[in-house]
């Protein structure tokens, strides 16, 4: 490599290919972790699916529970019907989001409801245990039991790389519901945070005429700034009349029913934001408007790319745990 003039940063490996008909230089590759880990992932959906199946490529041994069977044979990753070595693993990645509700874990991919509590009894309090939007009740289940769960949606980098197909599906979503193009829509985005920003951008992109509302007056100056127009949102009630499409990301009721009460019939909601949303949902009904909730909204559009994200950021939680 020094002969080459080639320089290289720690993480970075250079890999010799033989030469055919020409020659061929290095490939440079990220390390994903200095050795093998027993990895267990534990329910969730496609976006745990295709986690597991990155971690066994990376050379870990990695199994899975209340997850179904795996989509394509790789080796070092087995399904496991019973929880009774998981105590034995380096790390346990839990769902995002960790719980269904009612104690149960999250597992859209299973056949059957699995209760949190007795999963957590098989765990032990020297492993590095992680999970997404980790709930109080979930994180009062872990510490009767001297288990403290990372959670990993916490984290700025998931957050950020998350937003991206949060936005994309949401792109999608329109265009496949609205009777307009996108281009020329007019576009109401509440909330401009990770979610808000990278959604109003690819809206923009598309030819869409793009409002931002946001409390915040420094979000509407950014949002301004970027080319938006921009709404208080506590003057929403008086402008949604004039919109095809309305997309929400704040969790917390926003669109209740005054505000319903003055949205374009045939506009099209959507609702990006995670539980307890921001619509409600029973007067939308009553008024007869379209109203899409769309929860996990990574997983269903872009399982693959948010499946990496979540190792990209378990990697990080690791290397800065020592292991």
């Amino acid at each position: 490599a020094q002969h080459a003039g080639l320089h290289l940063c720690p993480g970075f490996s250079i890999q010799w290919v033989k030469p055919t008909a020409r020659f061929v230089w290095a490939v440079l590759e990220v390390l994903p972790m200095k050795h093998e880990l027993n990895i267990w992932v534990v329910g969730g959906d496609l976006r745990q699916a295709k986690l597991a199946q990155l971690l066994a490529e990376d050379g870990h041994t990695v199994h899975t529970y209340a997850l179904g069977q795996p989509q394509e044979p790789v080796p070092g990753l087995t399904a496991e019907a019973v929880l009774s070595r998981a105590d034995r693993a380096d790390c346990v990645i839990l769902p995002l989001t960790v719980s269904a509700g009612d104690g149960l874990l999250n597992t859209p991919l299973a056949s059957s409801d699995y209760p949190l509590a007795p999963i957590l009894d098989q765990l032990s309090p020297h492993q590095f245990l992680c999970g997404g939007r980790v709930d109080p009740e979930t994180d009062r289940l872990a510490q009767e039991r001297g288990l403290i769960i990372h959670d990993y949606f916490a984290r700025e980098e998931l957050a950020v790389a998350n937003a991206v197909p949060t936005a994309e599906g949401a792109v999608q979503l329109a265009m496949e519901h609205m009777p307009i193009t996108i281009h020329g829509a007019k576009v109401l985005i509440i909330g401009f945070g990770r979610v808000g920003r990278l959604t109003a951008q690819r809206f923009l992109a598309l030819g869409a005429k793009v409002s931002i509302a946001a409390r915040k007056y420094d979000q509407l100056a950014w949002a301004q700034a970027m080319g938006f127009g921009g709404e208080h949102l506590e003057q929403l009630k008086d402008w949604l009349c004039g919109y095809d499409l309305i997309i929400n990301t704040v969790p917390a009721r926003v669109l209740g029913q005054e505000e319903l009460e003055d949205v374009n019939p045939s506009c099209l909601i959507l609702d990006l934001a995670s539980k307890p949303g921001g619509v409600d949902l029973g007067r939308a009904g009553e008024l007869g408007l379209t109203v899409i909730w769309a929860l996990s909204l990574p997983g269903k559009v872009a399982p693959v790319t948010a499946g990496a994200a979540i190792k990209s950021t378990i990697y990080n939680m690791l290397r800065e745990a020592g292991l």
